[in-house]
């Protein structure tokens, strides 16, 4: 039966339908990639000392926002607007992907961003593509932590504004996800370089060279976006079955 079921959601997930959603996080994921590398190597470009400048930071971050409530506006109705495999390790844990299918987001979103950051490199004359780093006084563990904070927070924005019982959905649920990590990378962009999203990080890590600390952008973001689903639907807006029964039982 186990097997039966396993290989169900494997034919599920090589549909046509399917498909579509991969190319749409492909899509969607190029685009937002682009934008935040392309942003971090403007500044840099336009900056004497862009690691210093208080506006870089800022412009990094509207960019981030901007970009990712676009992409998500885009592609929601047909692969969920993921553009982030934290987002899709979070919906899989939640049971609202299937494994198999979440893997194939996952493959659409790494190639996606190794290749937006491949066009960045080639088209700019060679310039170095920026990769996220942790401050010098930041430890490991720490700077994992704070990932995994801000993505539990946008893994939870994600959930909240994809959540048909909160009512008719619009343009305002992306808007609210590209809020919250608009203020993620003001937050934390000092001191872990504000990611969020492994994929991003992997892309810009391949294609500069460098994969110091890459085990920050993974670990923490993971574990929080987990953490995100299910505190969702299990804790603060679970099932309304799940509800009544727990009203009944006190």
């Amino acid at each position: 039966m186990a097997q039966t079921g396993l290989a169900a959601r494997f034919r599920d997930s090589i549909t046509a339908n399917a498909f579509k959603s991969y190319l749409a996080e492909f899509i969607s994921t190029f685009f937002y990639v682009l934008s935040v590398v392309g942003s971090a190597m403007s500044s840099r470009k336009m900056l004497p000392d862009a690691s210093s400048e208080p506006s870089s930071l800022v412009v990094v971050a509207i960019c981030n926002a901007f970009a990712l409530a676009s992409v998500i506006y885009i592609s929601t109705n047909i692969s969920g607007g993921h553009v982030n495999p934290a987002v899709t390790f979070g919906k899989a844990i939640g049971g609202h992907i299937t494994v198999p299918r979440a893997i194939f987001y996952w493959i659409s979103q790494m190639l996606a961003s190794v290749m937006a950051s491949i066009l960045m490199k080639s088209t700019t004359a060679g310039q170095a593509v920026p990769t996220f780093k942790i401050a010098q006084e930041m430890t490991g563990f720490g700077a994992s932590m704070l990932e995994g904070v801000m993505t539990f927070v946008l893994v939870y924005a994600v959930y909240a504004a994809g959540d048909p019982r909160q009512g008719k959905q619009s343009s305002i649920g992306p808007i609210m996800v590209g809020f919250v990590a608009g203020a993620g990378v003001l937050a934390t962009g000092p001191f872990s370089g504000g990611s969020m999203n492994p994929a991003c990080s992997f892309g810009s890590a391949l294609v500069a060279g460098t994969f110091r600390n890459q085990a920050v952008y993974w670990i923490g973001p993971l574990i929080g976006a987990a953490i995100a689903g299910l505190v969702y639907d299990n804790v603060t807006f679970p099932p309304i079955g799940m509800t009544a029964e727990f009203v009944s039982t006190v």
